[in-house]
């Protein structure tokens, strides 16, 4: 049972790697009010919309703007017929506009232009608008709104537990400006695959001890983990797990604050690029000692390169002026608790398992396929380049 059971979580670890390392399927959704009349720009990625209508005509895995643009009217049908906005006055009507293309970290998105007319001559006191992209095919896609009205940002987060919301258009407390960044940073770290792969990575040898000794034949010194004895008990994995957590909140606070307030900007496909590049040296040091006992040291330098990816989803989003502090920072507590959720989860269980046959084989396989899906992404954003689809 124990071998199947290993068998499947490398399967599953390896599942992962054709995945968009940063995040699964998002669309972008941004609405700015203007009296009765309302401006919207929905970016969608391309391989979404690939997958749900069909872009690629010739069929040979590559797109270009002569299939995307002849799919124009067919991207902008299927979008807003899955989109709806109204006032307490009624349904408002939605007109499509011009189309373009544009990148984010994940990809090449479709970015619609479109209008919506409401009701009435004044501006809506609340807006209820409802969802439906992608949710009988993708049940984890998420549609991430911006609403901009009187210099006053809002956002949301659609998906197919959550269709229809209703937004005042009255300007929000900064409590709840606060509440809303919490919860985009916490599901920013829970989809966060590269991430979530790095923190294991670096959790992983936390209930073990590991030795250096002379292998059998001679031939130099290698790596071996062994059960951890009773001096090393939970208390000193805690204090372990800590020193390392708190080294990679420390440093990723202080880039993704300089980032998002546009004090440094790195190129997102080098930083997308460093990401994967961290995960891999993370995994690898599982299985060769290259950090030497010097992880929190490791995790630090590191959470510099993770802060700045962290930062691309606020510049989707974007930050609203009247709260620009307190939505940062409430932000960067959702990654804090998403981030200590996956520990709370990780080392109890850890724990019970330190001694066991199963756990060893973890440590060492799961790190390898770690490393090799970190491998693939590295190549793949280095290269701008498709190895898996």
């Amino acid at each position: 049972m124990s071998a199947r059971l290993i068998v499947l979580i490398v399967l599953l670890c390896a599942w992962l790697a054709p995945a968009q390392a940063h995040k699964p399927s998002d669309s972008y959704l941004a609405l700015s009010v203007q009296g009765s009349r309302i401006e919207g720009q929905w970016d969608i990625a391309l391989r979404d919309l690939d997958f749900a209508i069909g872009l690629d005509g010739n069929g040979d895995g590559a797109l270009t703007w002569d299939e995307v643009s002849a799919r124009h009217a067919a991207i902008a049908a299927h979008a807003l017929q899955r989109l709806q906005v109204s006032t307490a006055q009624g349904a408002c009507s939605l007109l499509a506009g011009e189309q373009l293309i544009d990148h984010h970290t994940d990809g090449a998105y479709s970015v619609l232009r479109f209008t919506a007319t409401c009701p009435g001559s004044s501006a809506p006191a609340s807006l209820e608008i409802g969802y439906t992209l992608f949710a009988d095919l993708d049940p984890q896609h998420k549609g991430l709104l911006k609403l901009t009205h009187d210099g006053v940002t809002q956002t949301a987060i659609f998906d197919p537990d959550s269709p229809r919301q209703r937004l005042s258009l009255a300007s929000p407390s900064r409590l709840a400006q606060f509440g809303a960044y919490v919860k985009h940073g916490i599901w920013h770290i829970w989809i966060g695959t590269d991430h979530i792969l790095f923190l294991l990575s670096l959790l992983l040898p936390a209930v073990l001890l590991h030795d250096l000794t002379p292998d059998e034949k001679g031939r130099g010194r290698t790596l071996r983990v062994r059960p951890q004895s009773l001096p090393l008990g939970l208390k000193d994995a805690f204090i372990d797990v800590l020193k390392v957590v708190t080294a990679f909140t420390l440093a990723h606070s202080i880039t993704l604050t300089l980032a998002s307030l546009s004090l440094v900007s790195l190129p997102s496909r080098w930083v997308e690029s460093a990401i994967a590049a961290s995960v891999v040296l993370a995994a690898l040091n599982n299985l060769f000692p290259l950090f030497r006992g010097k992880r929190p040291v490791a995790a630090f330098v590191f959470g510099l390169i993770h802060g700045f990816g962290f930062a691309s989803v606020l510049r989707d989003l974007g930050l609203p002026q009247s709260s620009l502090v307190s939505s940062l920072f409430g932000f960067n507590a959702g990654v804090e608790i998403g981030q200590l959720a996956i520990v709370a989860v990780f080392l109890p269980l850890a724990w019970r398992l330190r001694k066991s046959w199963l756990y060893r084989q973890l440590f060492t396989w799961g790190s390898l396929v770690i490393a090799l899906v970190a491998v693939i992404w590295l190549v793949e954003r280095i290269a701008d380049i498709k190895l898996i689809s």
